[in-house]
C-alpha cells in the first residue's frame, strides 16, 4: 500500500499511513479535515486511492468537483432512526429469502452502535421518583420496538444496542465510544464515523471526524458502500481572544450559529483554528460543534490538542489510549498548532471576547438575541404588547416549559454545575418557579447524577424543580409531555407562552405542539427563566424575584471550577455506564431468535414497508405532473414528518384507534416510524404547514382538480390510481432540521417524482435521492409564490435518466390552466456519481438488494 509505514508504541509496532509523506511537504497548509480524509482514502480507497489523493491535494489550490470515497470505521444511530432502518433491513432480508437467497447475506460489515435515547417522555417531573416512573412508561409504550431492536442484536453482526438509561447518543459517543485514534487489524488510524442524527458533528469537538447522514445512506454504509463526496470545501473559522467571565459555551455556540448561517454552507465543512481554540475546553468545543446542522454545515471540526487529552483523562480513558492519541497525532501532523494557517478558501473571524450572554429564538436556532431581549422576541410571535392579568394568573409570555435538556449543553459538566450553583443560591433565598412552569433536568449522561450528588448540587436542583427526569433527549426532541394544567388553561384563553430550553432547536411546535415560541439558552439561564416565570423582562437587569437579580444568582468561573473539582471522579464514567447497561428491564425483554423477522400484520409499530424491494424502476424521466403541495420557506423535517405526540383526532390517530390503541396514549410519531401506515398519515400535519395551492387547506391535506379537499395520502392514492405523477414545490432551506428519513420516505410514498425547491438542506436532499426522488433546485429568482400554482396547473419536467449527472440542468415548463406558459431551467441537486446511480436504480434500497443478489450470483 502506497505510503504505508510503521509506528512503534509501547513495544508494539503498528501499521500507519505516513501522512506527512503523502502530503508532500504541504501538510501544514491542509485543513485537518483534508488530512483525515487523505489518510482514509489511502488506507481504504484501493484502486481509486491515487486519484483521490491527487484530488485532495489539488483542493489546496482551489475548490474541486472531484469525488472521493470515504469509508468510516463505525456507525452510530439512535432508536428512532435505527427503527425504520431496521425495518428496511428486515424487509430486504425477507425480499432476499423470497427470491431464493440466504437472508444472512445482508449483514453490516462494520460496527454499529445504537443509543436508546429518543423515546423518553417527561410525563412526571418536579419530584423524586420521576425518573423511574418515566422509564417505566417508556418501556410500556415502546416494548415492541425494543424487542425488535433486540432481535437485530442477535440477527445482525456487530450490531450493539445501548438500552434506555445510558444517555444521549452524542454524549455516549464522547464519553465512551470515541477513541480519537483507533487501533484495528494491526493499524492505527483516525477514529472517523458517521451517525444517523444531524448532531453527530458534536464528536468534532474531540477531534473525531464525523457527520450526520440519513438512515437510508447509513444502510448503504452498513453493507460496504462508501460515502461518496466531493472533496469538501472547508470554511475556516479563526477564533481569537477568550470568553469573558459569565459567558458560557452555549452563548458561544449560539453566536457561531448566527454568524455562520449568514453564509452558504450547504455541503461544506467548517473547521476552527487560531489561538482562541486553545482557550476552549473539549466541552466548550463540543457544544459549538453540536450546532453544525443549525449553522448549515456538515461539520464544526476542532483538531486534537492537549484539551482533548485532558478530556480523555477526565472521562476515565486508559493511559495507553491517551498516550496513543498524543503520539499518533503528533507523528501524523494531526496535532493542533494555534499559529498554523491552513489554506481555507474562506475564513470567518470571531473574537471570543465579544461573545455576550445570549438566547436564540423565538422560532429558529440561528436567530440569536441578547439574553435581555426575550420580550422583543415574544412580541414578534404575538404581534402585540402583552396583555395584563390579575395577580397569580398565568401571564402573557409565561414560561410553560423550562427544560435543561439535549446533548448540546448537558454533555458538558461545567454547564450543569453552573445550573446547580444558580439553583443553590435560589434555594438559599427561598425562590421557586411559579406553578405554571414545567421544569425538568434530563442530562445526556448517567454520570451526571454522580458528580452532581458529590458536589452537593442535586438537592439544590431538585429544590427548585429540576430533579432528574431521565437520561435522554426528552424536551429537545419534542417528548416534553403534557403542560401543567395552569398553562393548558391559559393557552385555551389565547395567552402566549414560551419554552426555554438548553436544546438545539426551537422550531414552532417542535418542543410542544401548542407552543409557538421557544428560546434556546444555557442550563443556568434556563433555571433563571424558570424562577422568573416569564420571558417578558430583561433577565440580565430586571428583578427575577423581588429584590433578586440574575447577578445575585450567577456563579463565578472560580466557583464553577471548585464545584466541578468537588464532584468529578473519572471512575464514575465506567461505573455509571456499566450500571445502566445492566438494566433488568432491558434484559427481561423477549425477542425473536431468527434470521428473518416474523412480521405481524396486526402490529401497530412494526409493519413491512412497500419500498424495501428490488424496486419498480427509476422515477426519473420526462413527464407531466400535478402539484400535490406548494410550500413556502423554512419547511423543516418536523413540518414534513412530525416526531411529537400523535393526536387521536388526526388521520394517524384514527388509524391507530380503529385497531384498538388507547386514544389517550398513542405515543409519539417518532416511536411509530416502523409503521408506514401511521407515518404516511402524519405527513405535513404540523399546524404551521400552509399549502399554497389554495386558501384554507388544512395541514396534512391538499385540494384535487375536482375541488375535493382530501388528506394527502388519500389524494396521492387518487392520483396514483389515475396514473398522474405528482411533485412537491417549496422555498428556501427545504428540509432543514433533523436527519429524518421519513421526511423523504413520505415524499416517495405520496408518489412524488421530484421535489422542486429554492434550496435544500444537505441531509434531506440526500435522503430524497436515497428514496429515488429527484431534488430539483429552482432557477435563481423563481419562487413558489411567483409560480402561483393551482391544482389545475401542470408541471412538465425533462429529467432524462441518460442525461442526469451531478448539478445537471433540467428543463421545467409550467402550463397554467388559463393557457399561460412559464419555462425555466432547474438544477438537479445531485452531488456525486453514486447519487446518479441511486436515482437511476430507483433508490438506495433497490441498489443494495441488486448488489447483494449480484454478488451472490
Amino acid at each position: 500500500m502506497e505510503f504505508e509505514t510503521e509506528l512503534s508504541l509501547g513495544g508494539t509496532r503498528h501499521r500507519i499511513i505516513d501522512l506527512p509523506a503523502a502530503a508532500a511537504g504541504r501538510i501544514g497548509r491542509m485543513p485537518h479535515i483534508h488530512r483525515i480524509l487523505l489518510e482514509n482514502v489511502l488506507r481504504t480507497g484501493g484502486k481509486d486511492a491515487r486519484a483521490a489523493r491527487s484530488a485532495i491535494m489539488a483542493a489546496l489550490d482551489g475548490p474541486s468537483d472531484a469525488e472521493i470515497p470515504f469509508l468510516p470505521g463505525r456507525v452510530l444511530m439512535h432508536d428512532t432512526t435505527c427503527g425504520p432502518a431496521l425495518v428496511d433491513i428486515a424487509a430486504m432480508r425477507s425480499t432476499l429469502a423470497e427470491a431464493g437467497f440466504d437472508p444472512r447475506l445482508l449483514n453490516p460489515v462494520l460496527p454499529v452502535d445504537v443509543s436508546t435515547d429518543h423515546s423518553l417522555a417527561v410525563d412526571f417531573f418536579g419530584g423524586r421518583g420521576a425518573m423511574e416512573r418515566n422509564l417505566a412508561n417508556e418501556y410500556r409504550r415502546n416494548g415492541e420496538r425494543y424487542r425488535f431492536m433486540k432481535w437485530a442484536t442477535a440477527a445482525l453482526d456487530g450490531f450493539r444496542v445501548h438500552p434506555p438509561g445510558t444517555g444521549i447518543m452524542h454524549t455516549l459517543n464522547l464519553e465512551r465510544l470515541a477513541t480519537v485514534v483507533a487501533a484495528r487489524d494491526g493499524w492505527l488510524m483516525p477514529d472517523a464515523m458517521i451517525g444517523t442524527d444531524s448532531h453527530t458533528p458534536m464528536i468534532n469537538g474531540l477531534g473525531v471526524l464525523g457527520w450526520g447522514v440519513g438512515g437510508i445512506e447509513a444502510e448503504s454504509v452498513f453493507f460496504g458502500m462508501p460515502v461518496m463526496l466531493r472533496v469538501p470545501d472547508v470554511v475556516g473559522v479563526r477564533l481569537t481572544g477568550r470568553l469573558r467571565e459569565g459567558v458560557t459555551a452555549t452563548d458561544l455556540a449560539l453566536t457561531v450559529t448566527e454568524r455562520l448561517r449568514r453564509i452558504d454552507l450547504s455541503d461544506r465543512f467548517v473547521e476552527f483554528f487560531g489561538p482562541g481554540v486553545s482557550t476552549l475546553s473539549a466541552g466548550d468545543r463540543a457544544a459549538v460543534a453540536n450546532m453544525a446542522p443549525e449553522f448549515g454545515a456538515n461539520t464544526g471540526f476542532f483538531p486534537v490538542d492537549a484539551a482533548v487529552l485532558d478530556y480523555l483523562a477526565a472521562t476515565g480513558r486508559d493511559l495507553a489510549l491517551i498516550e496513543r492519541v498524543g503520539a499518533y497525532c503528533r507523528r501524523q501532523g494531526l496535532w493542533f498548532d494555534p499559529d498554523e494557517m491552513p489554506a481555507f478558501p474562506q475564513v470567518v473571524e470571531l473574537d471570543l471576547a465579544r461573545v455576550e450572554v445570549s438566547v436564540a429564538g423565538p422560532r429558529r436556532p440561528q436567530d440569536r438575541l441578547p439574553a435581555s431581549a426575550t420580550a422583543q422576541g415574544a412580541a414578534a410571535v404575538r404581534g402585540a404588547p402583552p396583555c395584563h392579568h390579575a395577580a397569580g394568573e398565568v401571564p402573557d409570555g409565561a414560561v410553560a416549559i423550562a427544560a435543561i435538556t439535549s446533548c448540546t449543553n448537558t454533555t458538558d459538566p461545567r454547564l450543569l454545575v453552573a445550573a446547580g450553583l444558580v439553583a443553590r443560591r435560589a434555594r438559599a433565598l427561598g425562590l421557586a418557579p411559579p406553578p405554571w412552569v414545567k421544569t425538568s433536568l434530563a442530562p445526556g449522561s448517567p454520570t451526571a447524577r454522580r458528580y452532581l450528588e458529590r458536589a452537593g448540587l442535586l438537592d439544590d436542583l431538585e429544590a427548585v424543580g429540576f430533579g432528574i427526569v431521565g437520561f435522554g433527549c426528552t424536551t429537545c426532541i419534542g417528548n416534553s409531555g403534557d403542560l401543567t394544567p395552569a398553562s393548558a388553561e391559559a393557552l385555551a384563553d389565547g395567552r402566549l407562552q414560551a419554552a426555554v430550553l438548553s436544546g438545539n432547536r426551537n422550531f414552532p411546535g417542535r418542543v410542544h405542539p401548542q407552543l409557538e415560541a421557544g428560546f434556546l439558552a444555557s442550563p443556568p439561564l434556563v433555571v433563571a427563566f424558570a424562577l422568573a416565570g416569564d420571558v417578558e423582562r430583561d433577565i440580565l437587569r430586571d428583578d427575577i424575584a423581588p429584590g433578586v437579580r440574575l447577578a445575585d444568582l450567577w456563579p463565578t468561573g472560580a466557583e464553577i471550577d471548585a464545584a466541578l473539582a468537588a464532584g468529578a471522579d473519572p471512575r464514575d464514567f465506567a461505573a455509571a455506564y456499566d450500571e445502566a447497561e445492566a438494566s433488568r428491564l432491558w434484559s427481561d425483554l423477549d425477542a425473536p431468535a431468527t434470521a428473518l423477522f416474523p412480521w405481524d400484520e396486526a402490529s401497530t409499530y412494526i409493519r413491512r414497508p412497500p419500498f424495501a424491494s428490488a424496486g419498480d424502476g427509476t422515477r426519473l424521466g420526462r413527464y407531466t405532473a400535478r402539484p400535490l403541495l406548494v410550500l413556502g420557506d423554512d419547511i423543516t423535517t418536523d413540518h414534513i414528518s412530525p416526531a411529537g405526540a400523535i393526536p387521536a383526532s388526526g388521520e394517524a390517530g384514527r388509524w391507530l384507534t380503529a385497531r384498538g390503541e388507547n386514544p389517550r396514549d398513542l405515543n409519539v410519531f417518532s416511536s411509530r416510524r416502523g409503521n408506514w401506515e401511521v407515518m404516511l398519515r402524519g405527513l405535513y400535519t404540523n399546524r404551521n404547514v400552509v399549502n399554497l395551492l389554495a386558501e384554507g387547506i388544512p395541514p396534512g391535506a391538499t385540494v384535487t382538480p375536482g375541488g375535493d379537499v382530501l388528506p394527502l395520502w388519500q389524494a396521492a392514492a387518487r392520483y396514483r390510481d389515475a396514473g398522474e405523477p405528482v411533485v412537491i414545490v417549496a422555498g428556501e432551506r427545504y428540509g432543514m432540521g433533523s436527519s429524518r428519513d421519513w421526511a423523504a420516505k413520505g415524499a416517495a410514498l405520496l408518489g412524488a417524482r421530484a421535489v422542486l425547491a429554492s434550496s435544500f438542506e444537505r441531509i434531506h436532499r440526500a435522503n430524497l435521492i436515497g428514496m429515488g426522488v429527484l431534488p430539483l433546485r429552482l432557477a435563481e429568482g423563481v419562487t413558489p409564490q411567483m409560480l402561483a400554482l393551482t391544482v389545475h396547473d401542470l408541471v412538465e419536467i425533462d429529467a432524462d435518466p441518460a442525461r442526469i449527472r451531478p448539478r445537471a440542468p433540467v428543463p421545467v415548463t409550467i402550463r397554467h390552466e388559463d393557457g399561460r406558459t412559464a419555462r425555466f431551467t432547474g438544477t438537479a441537486a445531485i452531488e456525486t456519481s453514486l447519487e446518479v446511480e441511486t436515482l437511476r436504480r430507483g433508490g438506495l434500497l433497490p441498489l443494495i438488494l441488486k448488489r447483494v443478489m449480484g454478488a451472490a450470483g
